[in-house]
């Protein structure tokens, strides 16, 4: 992976309306309170024996090793290592003396949502700013100390040097650190030139627990007395229980009792293994749930229906080029499935979950309990997870857990099966989208137009706050118009005033964000059809993005895969490339993938990306997030998609629902970062949109075939 800085003069570095939404109630608070200290622990993080806190971020244990709090949840991104990355760069510490814990659910964090592509985003100039303030002020304790002035004392490895060659570590200096209120020297972070661990690749310091086992997830956690649950759920989405006959299933060995909950029948047992086999002796009569009148047929109808109408094109228009793209339902998939650990005992409730928003999280369970109004009766540790891709925006599994534990009297480990999480979870909705582009004399480009029909996305959760969440549950419908109004934008010069809307349909089947939210549909659709486009005009799909593009750095990134992947090469028979651009979270990617359709199915076999997330924290990071959703692209592009019959998820795990396996993927996938500034920009959302529509528009140049209905594979019954 290149790292090849060039600086893009006249790139702004202000807010625009994209970063407006978490921006305005997330960071500048953060920052601040980092900054001035004006921060506090929170009430119930009692820092342990023999460690100093210096504010929020850091601690100082006197053997000197460093913990960094970190109020976001570690799925898999890597984010534990950036914030580690960051921590060592600005204390002069080793990395290796770093630990990060994650927060607890606390009113002390402002915000404590992990998505879109927000955590490095908005917590790296806090964590710089924290960690160079601790640094200051061991600086000038040692000075005290010593009665030297702070200006010539230096720091490496965790120590504080003396000219003499007199040394002190953090360890031993924490104390009388934490007490300084004016640091002697500056407290400002480093400038970038210096850094020495930040933007070096690196690998993650949680990978040996990792692939030894020792990492700890929710289900591993060792919760005395706790017992297995499990829950019998609807054949239909959100069907409801009518009766039922628990007599065989309670009789069963090791079964501890049988609750009916508003989303099925919960089983507990000693096991899970005696809890599946409970759960399947039930008979249970079922309600249908509200999408049982609803089929994948039915469901495109409605979504083809509400942009039939006309278009009226602009004056001088000599004609007129049309599509209409379909995307499916989508399921988050995590390896890990939805689970959760819950005791509630009297008036306090304790939850132990891999949430993405633990706050929310709080919220719900203290609701279900009947707790709305004292929701602090209830704590949410937050647990390494295993993915979220925005599932674990919404707690179900946390409800339900709470729920049996206060039916039980005793502490429950409540887990969702695969099926159940592919057939009951909240899903990326389906969409159809029906784009125009209006063409004058001389092939010039007079307007664009696309609209998008897309059920309501709910946002409940809100933006990390309770604000937010309060408007996505009263106003669900403006809270999905708002964000993709907030996200959207066209990156072309296409016409005097390209439009773009959305039309919401109101569908009862549950949906939530999905990696990159609109864009995964949104831009997709708008970078087939800038193909479809340049084939109407005779024109160089890369050419005609260069002369269109308003962007200077999707225009670099769009270069460095020109040049990286050859570009116009000659190919074999029945091999094509394809590219595509998406500018979003701060940051800009291209892809350029190679396809080759002459086998039974397409395959393809290299990828070429080039990302502009300004400041790399940490590029070997960023390379594994960019690849992984590449495949994740690759996956429900070619093969990966729901049906839905009458109000059922037709899939069920991964024997049917078609992600893509290693032997899938290309070979070479190489990743190229182009810097333009030093922002730090998200990623975890970045790569999706390009690697989709890059594949698309390969296929496209190989068979002669736009593709307009995805996953191109499925037979469609």
């Amino acid at each position: 992976m290149g790292d090849s800085k060039k600086p893009e003069t006249g790139t702004p570095l202000g807010m625009d309306r994209r970063q407006l939404l978490i921006w305005v109630v997330a960071s500048p608070t953060l920052v601040v309170a980092a900054r001035l200290g004006l921060d506090a622990p929170p009430a119930d993080a009692t820092p342990p024996a023999g460690e100093t806190s210096f504010d929020l971020y850091i601690a100082i244990r006197t053997d000197g090793r460093i913990t960094a709090t970190l109020p976001r949840t570690e799925m898999g991104q890597g984010i534990t290592t950036g914030v580690a990355m960051l921590v060592a760069e600005e204390l002069d510490a080793d990395l290796g003396s770093v630990d990060v814990h994650t927060a607890d659910a606390s009113p002390g964090w402002l915000i404590q949502l992990t998505g879109l592509s927000s955590t490095m985003r908005y917590l790296a100039a806090p964590l710089r700013a924290a960690a160079a303030g601790a640094r200051a002020r061991l600086v000038t304790a040692a000075s005290h100390r010593w009665h030297l002035p702070a200006r010539t004392l230096s720091t490496a490895h965790g120590e504080v040097l003396a000219p003499d060659g007199r040394k002190l570590g953090y360890g031993a200096l924490a104390q009388e650190a934490a007490g300084v209120w004016l640091p002697e020297v500056s407290a400002q972070p480093k400038p970038v030139e210096q850094y020495t661990v930040v933007g070096r690749p690196t690998g993650r310091i949680d990978a040996r627990d990792i692939v030894t086992g020792a990492a700890r997830y929710t289900l591993d956690l060792d919760i005395p007395d706790a017992v297995a649950a499990v829950v019998a759920r609807p054949p239909t989405l959100r069907g409801s229980v009518q009766s039922f006959d628990a007599s065989a299933a309670v009789a069963m060995p090791g079964v501890l009792g049988v609750l009916p909950l508003p989303s099925g029948m919960a089983v507990a047992a000693q096991n899970f293994a005696q809890a599946l086999a409970a759960r399947d002796a039930l008979d249970i009569l079922w309600n249908p749930g509200p999408a049982s009148h609803l089929s994948d047929a039915d469901i495109r109808a409605r979504l083809r229906e509400a942009v039939s109408g006309p278009v009226l094109p602009p004056l001088l228009t000599v004609r007129t080029l049309e599509a209409r793209f379909d995307f499916p339902y989508l399921a988050h998939a995590p390896m890990e499935t939805q689970c959760c650990v819950a005791h509630v005992s009297g008036e306090h409730a304790e939850i132990w979950s891999g949430a993405q928003d633990p706050k929310f999280t709080q919220r719900e369970v203290a609701q279900a309990l009947g707790w709305a109004l004292t929701p602090q009766r209830v704590t949410v540790h937050t647990v390494r997870a295993g993915g979220g891709f925005g599932r674990r925006f919404f707690p179900e599994a946390a409800v339900e857990a709470a729920q049996v534990s206060r039916g039980l009297g005793r502490p429950v480990k409540l887990m969702w099966t695969r099926n159940d999480d592919m057939r009951h979870g909240r899903y990326r909705p389906a969409s159809h989208h029906r784009l125009h582009a209006f063409l004058g004399p001389g092939g010039s480009i007079l307007g664009w137009h696309h609209r998008s029909a897309i059920p309501t996305l709910e946002l409940t959760h809100g933006f990390g706050d309770a604000v937010t969440s309060l408007i996505g549950r009263v106003l669900p419908e403006v809270t999905s118009a708002l964000f993709f109004e907030l996200t959207q934008h066209l990156p072309y010069r296409f016409g005097l005033l390209p439009l773009q809307h959305l039309h919401e349909v109101p569908l009862p089947i549950p949906t939530a964000s999905f990696r990159s939210v609109f864009s995964s549909q949104v831009a997709v659709a708008n970078e087939l059809f800038v193909d479809h486009l340049a084939r109407g005009l005779e024109r160089d799909p890369v050419e005609l993005r260069r002369a269109f593009l308003t962007s200077n750095r999707l225009k670099a990134v769009l270069n460095k895969v020109v040049l990286e992947g050859a570009w116009g090469r000659a190919l074999p028979p029945g091999v094509a490339q394809g590219v595509a651009v998406h500018e979003e979270w701060d940051s800009a990617i291209a892809h350029l993938v190679e396809v080759d359709v002459t086998g039974e199915v397409p395959r393809v076999v290299r990828a070429v990306i080039a990302a502009d997330v300004g400041l790399p924290i940490n590029p070997k990071s960023i390379e594994n997030q960019l690849q992984g959703a590449t495949v994740d692209a690759m996956s429900t592009t070619l093969s990966a998609g729901l049906h839905i019959d009458a109000g059922a998820v037709r899939e069920g795990s991964f024997a049917d629902y078609r992600w893509l396996r290693m032997k899938h993927v290309p070979a070479e996938i190489q990743v190229h970062l182009v810097r333009s500034d030093d922002r730090v920009g998200g990623v975890g959302e970045l790569g999706y949109p390009t690697a989709a529509a890059a594949l698309a528009n390969a296929l496209a140049r190989a068979t002669g075939t736009l593709p307009t209905r995805f996953p191109i594979l499925d037979p469609g019954a």
